[in-house]
């Protein structure tokens, strides 16, 4: 098993990519480096269903499990409303709908920079 080596950008893009490859919706990707000691990125993304929300979480884990990155912390999996997964230096933040928009992390860390990933996503 080769272990990641990546620097926390490319850590939080290959994160975006696999959440994408497993259908996660409306995913963000804020570079919170300048404005808080607690990651240099958030990953932000919805599940429609708590079934998908879980989902998520547990491919996130696993493909990045194959290369040796395990989460530090994880948090929320058995609600399923709002999982946190804490990779260190990149925070990864899977909703349900009704939760996202309720936190609406987006508007709370406004003063973030928002990372172009449209590169990153497949088309529908």
């Amino acid at each position: 098993m080769a272990e990641i080596k990546d620097s926390p950008k490319e850590l939080a893009e290959r994160i975006v990519t696999i959440l994408d490859r497993h259908k996660a919706g409306g995913i963000k990707l804020l570079h919170t480096g300048k404005k808080t000691t607690l990651s240099d990125y958030f990953v932000i993304c919805s599940g429609n269903s708590g079934t998908q929300t879980r989902g998520l979480a547990d491919r996130l884990e696993y493909e990045l499990g194959l290369a040796g990155v395990m989460p530090l912390h994880t948090e929320g999996y058995e609600s399923a409303t709002w999982v946190l997964m804490d990779y260190g230096s990149v925070v990864v933040h899977i909703f349900n709908a009704e939760t996202r928009r309720f936190y609406n992390l987006e508007k709370l860390w406004y003063e973030s920079e928002e990372v172009d990933i449209s590169t990153l996503l497949t088309e529908d």
